[in-house]
């Protein structure tokens, strides 16, 4: 198989082409049991007759051109050929309509039986490599881009998804007689992926159209265009290891001493915030701040230079002018230390003269086996070490279980004045411009703290794009990740030849890596930090069934509704358990779910209900719908139940005004939401991961 690839392309690039035309490509396509059409093709008419009289009717014939990439918008399409005269008619057309291009022959081959229209390609993107598209043909790929993408190598699971993704799913499955043979076509998706895996120097692919049948189905029409075997460009000069191989961090979470180079007695700098934070949390660990002006910061002696330190460092945090890094790095790595925080900013992000810095960096580091976080970071925060790294003062946190890998530094430090409340964080780590650890780093070593048991991470863009993919799978095994992702534009898109590549929107290709990696893709901030913060406080739900309680009628009437918009069910309760509730409920409650209480309700009349659905096989979580004004009076009452490990959330309409019980609630354990859809969008994610990963 390879070598009949090989021969191919060899041919086309001392023929300086790197389109594959119609027939080579099916000869490979058929040599990796991928089913075609098949192509003959003739250079003269009787050649034509010859082929036409071996297929039947009807047939299809086509112009064979490395110079003709879409033979049907440039007329090299004739469909439902039916004698020999239309044959003789066709071949004469064709061969005088494109004389003036380098014309292979005429393809005469057969029309295939009418199906379900669908297309798969191949694009190369910058950095993930190769990715596969699926979708259905016509209008379904064309007008409403309903198509989905996966990082190649695809797994099984992979390949299933890919199909069940898409909006056209229900014709697969079959509709008024028509339907399609999933097991044929994830097994075509699966030999795709393995074409591509070993053969890199495809740079796009497209088989448009594929027929889909009851049974198999058929390749119409392929092609290829070729490229150079490369690395993608996030991945140059990255360390590549397997998913379990890689560093834990440990010493740059948990160091026993840290060096502060710029360190500052003078409120309002950064290198007094970032020293100041490192005392006021009680770093445990032994402080040496760097100043060649200063005797002593904050009653610690201070050292005119990091060589001047005879102990030992574990992290030196760097805050002096970008055009000195490159001399601090080089002192730091003589010095023995392991790992070096840049938070100046004034490198890449500024221009040339800034990567210049950015590249003498790592070029210092990197004999040394030094690791460099930054530049333009904010360093790394972790509460079960009391340390804080950041360049704005931080007050004080709890210490949590959640871990938070964010690309913009202050960005996340700024979120921490107002989260801190509702949230506590285990580690917060920020990366910067990525010159050497980046997410995937970050992502692994903070999956590996037993501290943490749920990340978000906020993106710009991704370093090493299938290693990501690689290690992000087996995080999201374990831990789920909740990730946003920003710069979700077309801009920037190239021109490129292929149907495929044209439609790999930078968004849609990361929304399909993201997928496939098992990390869930947040809207926005609000929506990353609601569904982190409701999975680092309640467990994940085992059923798919929703147990209401509310006070007024249209919250619980919008609740209902936005659990079957996302996909869930409003539970049934078992006959003897409905008796149960019909007890307790006054005269004018009908309804058994949503339960309406009106204002009648209270905390203790939402406890004994909620216990009701708790003893039920068929609730797997709950909302409950509470009165702003006395929210207070819910806090130890709904804290105290056993709920035996389904989840629960609170929907107070205007929270906002009653933030101090909101708090409570919180602190207790009960995520507060502003509106019933935000409480089934959360119970929602939380069930789908939950069963997904049971899956795997």
């Amino acid at each position: 198989m390879a070598e009949q690839f090989n021969e191919v392309a060899q041919r086309a690039r001392l023929e300086g082409r790197s389109y594959l035309m119609e027939n080579e490509v099916k000869s490979i396509l058929e040599g990796f049991g991928i089913t075609t059409t098949g192509t003959e093709y003739a250079r003269s008419e009787e050649e034509a007759i010859r082929i036409f009289r071996s297929l039947g009717t009807p047939a299809v014939m086509k112009v064979l051109s490395p110079e003709v990439v879409h033979k049907s918008d440039l007329g090299g399409v004739r469909l439902n050929i039916e004698d020999e005269g239309q044959v003789r008619k066709a071949f004469r057309e064709m061969t005088e309509a494109f004389k003036d291009k380098r014309l292979a022959g005429i393809a005469v081959q057969e029309m295939a039986k009418p199906g379900t229209e669908a297309i798969i390609g191949v694009a190369r993107d910058a950095t993930f490599g190769p990715v596969l598209m699926f979708g259905l043909g016509g209008i379904f790929v064309e007008v409403l881009k309903d198509v989905s993408f996966r990082s190649i190598p695809l797994t099984r699971d992979d390949a299933q998804d890919m199909i069940e993704e898409i909006h056209g799913y229900a014709l697969l499955k079959g509709y008024r007689g028509k339907s399609a043979d999933i097991p044929a076509l994830k097994k075509l998706l699966l030999g795709i992926s393995d074409l591509l895996v070993k053969n890199p120097e495809i740079a796009e692919m497209d088989l448009n159209p594929i027929f889909l049948y009851p049974e198999g189905y058929k390749v119409v029409d392929a092609r290829i265009i070729l490229g150079e075997v490369h690395t993608p460009e996030d991945c140059q000069g990255q360390v590549q290891v397997e998913a379990g191989g890689n560093e834990d961090l440990h010493d740059l979470f948990y160091p026993k001493s840290v060096a502060v180079v710029g360190a500052s007695g003078t409120p309002g700098k950064l290198g007094w915030n970032v020293f100041s934070n490192l005392v006021s949390h009680r770093f445990p660990g032994k402080l040496y701040p760097i100043n060649p002006k200063a005797k002593e910061i904050h009653g610690i002696k201070a050292y005119p230079r990091i060589s001047a330190v005879k102990e030992s460092i574990d992290v030196a945090i760097v805050l002096v002018n970008a055009n000195m890094t490159p001399e601090v790095v080089k002192e730091c790595c003589d010095c023995g230390i392991k790992y070096v925080v840049v938070e100046s900013a004034g490198f890449a992000e500024m221009g040339e003269a800034g990567r210049d810095i950015e590249s003498q960096m790592k070029a210092i580091a990197a004999p040394y086996g030094a690791r460099l976080l930054g530049p333009n970071c904010s360093g790394v925060i972790n509460t079960h070490s009391s340390m804080v790294q950041s360049i704005g003062i931080v007050d004080q946190l709890g210490k949590g279980n959640i871990g938070l890998v964010s690309q913009a530094g202050v960005c996340a430090a700024g979120m921490l004045w107002g989260l801190r409340h509702i949230m506590d964080f285990g580690i917060v780590a920020t990366i910067g411009n990525k010159l050497d650890l980046n997410e995937t780093d970050m992502l692994y070593a903070v999956s590996q703290d037993p501290n943490v048991n749920v990340i978000c991470m906020y993106l710009e863009s991704v370093k090493g794009g299938r290693r990501f993919v690689d290690v992000a799978r087996k995080v999201t095994r374990e831990k789920p990740v909740i990730a946003l992702k920003s710069g979700r534009t077309e801009a920037g898109k190239k021109a490129v030849t292929s149907h495929t590549a044209s439609l790999a929107g930078n968004d849609q290709v990361y929304s399909g890596v993201l997928r496939q990696a098992g990390v869930i893709r947040a809207k926005d901030y609000e929506h990353m930090f609601n569904l982190t913060r409701t999975m680092s406080k309640q467990p994940l739900p085992s059923r798919d069934g929703v147990f209401i309680v509310t006070y007024a009628g249209s919250l619980g009437v919008i609740a209902a509704d936005a659990i079957t918009d996302n996909h869930m069910v409003l539970s049934d309760l078992e006959p003897p358990l409905k008796e149960k509730l019909k007890k307790l409920l006054p005269e004018y409650v009908g309804g058994l779910n949503p339960v309406d209480y009106t204002f009648s309700m209270d905390a203790d009349i939402t406890r004994k209900t909620l216990e009701i659905g708790i003893e039920s096989h068929v609730v797997g979580s709950f909302i409950v719908v509470l009165q702003a004004e006395i929210l207070g009076t819910y806090v130890q009452p709904l804290k105290d139940i056993d709920y035996k490990g389904k989840p629960i959330m609170a929907c107070v309409a205007g929270k906002e005004f009653a933030m101090n019980a909101v708090i409570e609630m919180e602190k207790a354990g009960i995520p507060v939401f502003s509106t019933p859809e935000e409480c089934a969008d959360a119970i929602s994610v939380m069930y789908h991961y939950g069963r997904d990963v049971r899956g795997r």
